[in-house]
């Protein structure tokens, strides 16, 4: 049986934090990173930290809801991850049914539809079942989007992409002077979505690791040294507050 734990209710840090709503980016990419280092400070094992790190997306979903964010993203699980040790991946992919089973209906109550982004028909049945289940049952959600990116890697996806877009041109459906950016935009796994305006990673590391390098053109950039399970709703808005004093000039002067 589900636990409906609200994510949203009042709490007195909510009193104090200001949650801007004006000048916010429409669209916030984080890379939680930091979580089986966090873990290891503590001489616990690398799973215990990437379960800590779901109270952080909870907090961030939560602040992302207050500030009006249309679309966030949120890094996940990505191709090269498999790498690590059968541990540590089965515990990373338990964790999206986990957070679901706990959260799912919260979100739905606050208007949050979920998607996924990656090759997610290459992940384990429980997590690819959980993840299907949440985007069916919050498909006719207008708020926040959440994007969980799993399995997700970006030259994967432009590869797939353009193996797409060659077979539409092959079979007549799109001609060479029709392809312009917006129209190759149409064949990433973020079609219809704005690019991140802003993009957050956590845990000192200042690279983009394989992720949404296409989208990721124009963003704003906001690094942090604070590992994910330490990232607070404080560090949050602070990257809120420095994104809205920026220029954004896109080439121009």
């Amino acid at each position: 049986m589900s636990m409906n734990i609200s994510f949203l209710k009042h709490t007195h840090l909510e009193e104090v934090f200001h949650y801007p709503i004006d000048n916010t980016p429409d669209h916030i990419a984080i890379i939680m990173d930091g979580n089986g280092r966090w873990a290891q400070k503590r001489r616990m094992p690398r799973a215990a930290g990437h379960k800590e790190g779901l109270s952080t997306v909870v907090k961030i979903v939560k602040a992302s809801v207050k500030c009006k964010v249309k679309f966030l993203t949120l890094y996940t699980f990505s191709t090269e991850n498999w790498k690590r040790p059968k541990g540590e991946i089965e515990a990373i992919l338990r964790l999206p049914k986990e957070f679901l089973s706990i959260y799912l209906p919260d979100l739905i109550s606050n208007n949050v539809r979920i998607e996924a982004i990656g090759d997610i028909e290459h992940l384990p049945v429980h997590t690819r079942e959980a993840i299907k289940y949440a985007i069916a049952r919050t498909r006719e959600n207008d708020g926040l989007q959440l994007n969980i990116a799993l399995n997700y890697g970006s030259r994967h996806e432009i590869l797939d992409s353009m193996k797409e877009l060659l077979t539409d041109i092959n079979n007549g459906k799109v001609s060479l002077e029709e392809l312009d950016e917006e129209r190759f935009s149409g064949y990433l796994y973020t079609t219809g979505m704005k690019d991140p305006d802003l993009l957050i990673r956590t845990g000192g590391e200042k690279r983009l690791s394989n992720f949404l390098l296409w989208q990721l053109a124009y963003t704003e950039f906001w690094f942090t040294d604070v590992l994910w399970p330490d990232f607070s709703e404080r560090e949050f808005l602070q990257a809120l507050k420095e994104f809205r004093q920026r220029k954004r000039r896109y080439g121009g002067v």
